[in-house]
């Protein structure tokens, strides 16, 4: 749908360009006003400080915040979109909230229903830049989104759906990473979006992480800290902002910071040779944005204060120690990792005064946004540190050609996203990703002589956006395409003993298994459903559709595949691997240890087979 302003729903027309026009004359001569522009068309400096000069502090505000809406349309959405908006902002639309707040940014949601299909999400974007356009000194919206595809991504199909980060580690390919960013990042510029909180700079070293696993390209920080580079450099040549995160480091936790407030032991010494090095090669290929890391590490800054909070942090180290003076932006301000020591109304003040720029989504807009009001206004804040984050969020939406090129077209997204072309880069990708650990006996490949009748049972997590189904159907559709003969059974990730039974029935008529397994614990009905189908004597194809630590906790499978992830381009890759279709060519990112005993590496960084 179209936001055209009006209550309709029915039209798809573009707007004209009289009315693209006039919405952006409220910026355009803002602008004229100020400063003369630079021959592209976007203000130069010296312009963009003489905007900032001009505008009220309430505007400087406003530009400081990045915040949810709910809706499809800036101006139409639907009515439970328009209770939810009145619920949790004081606002009924995108077009209200712009109105009010003069926010800088807003963040897409797929639960906010702000990415239902590629055309929507451009219409959405223009909505949303009209009615900011519209405004007395109206400025161009930075809008922004969590894509880092794998298991995190806000948009689903028909846009691309690329292999997640530690997949791309197994992968190991630079190229690979600048392609994803290349080809991710114009079609979500061609939808609008301009900022992407992406990619993930973490070293995830602790197998209990809950919260980064595969989020993160691996374990090892040099190989890590080249895919960050890549990923960086592919994006922003697309025309869309990266985002570093999350800094300084959030893969040695066993605490998620959505739910709890973690704390990093790291040495300052540790800290430099592990958490750094992915950020120093981010800022070295020009990073647009670094998101911070809402959890304590005490060798960085002995307060206790979040590092989101810290001023040691993140103006001492991010700011002064790396050099880095592009935008700053906090992970959501409505996780309990930055809620656990302040308030509400005192989070987006300690922020600024740390040193960020952007304020990401905090849980009550209007506390917020007058509590920085007010900390200028009291004199807790200067304007003119406002003014230094302003002017670097201003100077990243002209970077992004913002002020020149607000709006996007849906002919854009039919030349853009979801072509056959990306569609098959990101199937090529996924191909060198897939990691085999064991396999006796030869058992891979599959053969359809050999194994005709295949069972695909196993987990079926709440499926992200690039899936279409559970991963058992998945898979099974993807292995009845390449010629078995396939049943799917789904048992979920904490099986029955009835449901147990039931697919050991089932592996007695057929001649093959393959287990799909997520995050086996020990113990776990999963664990208990793969050693039950291994002692059935039918071969047994354990494949790991997250965290590959799922190899130590079933030692008698016969074969074992990394997948990294339960996205459909990824078990396509797999299915294609255990039919013989395609040679595994994946290596691990990171080391499994046994469960009994941590110190021992049953499987090393770069351990992978071949057939």
């Amino acid at each position: 749908m179209h936001d055209t302003g009006t209550a309709s729903t029915g039209s798809t027309a573009q707007p004209s360009r009289r009315t693209l026009l006039a919405a952006g004359a409220g910026v355009t001569a803002a602008l004229a006003t100020a400063a003369p522009a630079s021959a592209a068309g976007a203000p130069d400096d010296a312009g963009l400080r003489a905007l900032v000069s001009r505008m009220t502090l309430e505007e400087k505000v406003g530009q400081l915040f990045v915040m949810r809406v709910y809706g499809h349309s800036a101006t139409a959405p639907d009515q439970a979109d328009i209770d939810a908006n009145l619920k949790e902002i004081g606002v009924r639309t995108a077009a209200e909230l712009v109105e009010r707040y003069r926010v800088g940014g807003i963040i897409y949601f797929a639960w906010a229903h702000n990415t239902r299909e590629p055309h929507q999400i451009a219409d959405l974007s223009n909505g949303i830049q009209r009615a900011s356009l519209a405004l007395p000194r109206g400025l161009p919206v930075l809008i922004s989104t969590d894509q880092e595809h794998g298991i995190v991504a806000r948009v689903g199909k028909p846009a691309t759906l690329f292999p997640g980060a530690m997949a791309l580690g197994a992968g190991g390919s630079r190229a690979d990473a600048r392609t994803l960013g290349r080809l991710a990042g114009a079609e979500l510029r061609a939808m609008g979006i301009r900022q992407n909180y992406s990619p993930v700079a973490d070293v995830n070293v602790n197998p209990a992480n809950p919260v980064i696993g595969v989020r993160s390209f691996g374990a090892d920080p040099r190989a890590v800290s080249a895919l960050v580079a890549a990923e960086v450099t592919g994006y922003q040549r697309a025309g869309v902002a990266a985002t570093a995160k999350h800094f300084p480091g959030h893969g040695d936790t066993n605490v998620d910071s959505h739910t709890g407030f973690p704390t990093i032991t790291h040495s300052r010494e540790l800290w430099e040779k592990l958490d750094a090095p992915p950020f120093r090669a981010a800022i070295a290929a020009g990073i647009d944005s670094i998101m911070t890391a809402h959890l304590m590490v005490p060798a960085l800054d002995g307060s206790g204060d979040p590092a989101t909070l810290s001023r040691p942090i993140l103006t001492g180290i991010l700011r002064e120690h790396l050099g880095y003076d592009g935008v700053v932006v906090t992970d959501s301000l409505g996780m309990e990792g930055v809620r656990t020591k302040y308030g509400d109304d005192r989070v987006p003040v300690l922020a600024l005064k740390a040193g960020v720029d952007q304020l990401l989504n905090p849980p009550d807009l209007d506390l917020a946004w007058n509590a920085v009001l007010s900390a200028v206004r009291e004199g807790e804040l200067t304007e003119a540190r406002l003014d230094e984050s302003v002017l670097r969020i201003l100077r990243l939406k002209a970077k992004l050609g913002l002020f020149r090129a607000p709006y996007v077209s849906r002919d854009a997204v039919d030349r853009t996203v979801g072509t056959r072309g990306h569609l098959a880069a990101a199937d090529r990708i996924a191909e060198r990703t897939t990691t085999l650990l064991v396999n006796e006996g030869r058992l891979l490949p599959l053969s359809r002589r050999r194994h005709p009748r295949v069972l695909v049972v196993g987990a079926d997590p709440a499926s992200p956006s690039g899936t279409t189904g559970p991963p058992t159907g998945v898979l099974a559709g993807a292995l009845a395409e390449l010629g078995f003969t396939v049943t799917a059974l789904p048992t979920g990730t904490a099986p029955s003993a009835t449901t147990i039974a039931k697919a050991v029935a089932a592996a007695r008529d057929v001649d093959a298994v393959v287990a799909a397994t997520y995050n086996v614990a020990a113990g776990s009905g999963q664990q208990t459903l793969v050693e039950q189908l291994v002692a059935t004597g039918r071969p047994v194809v354990a494949v790991a559709i997250r965290n590959p630590y799922d190899v130590a906790r079933l030692p008698s499978v016969p074969a074992f595949l990394a997948a990294y992830s339960w996205t459909d381009v990824e078990l396509r890759a797999a299915a294609r691997v255990i039919a013989g279709r395609v040679k595994p060519s994946g290596r691990l990112p990171v080391p499994v240890q046994r469960t009994d005993d941590p110190e021992q590496v049953l499987y090393p960084i770069g351990y992978g087979l071949t057939y």
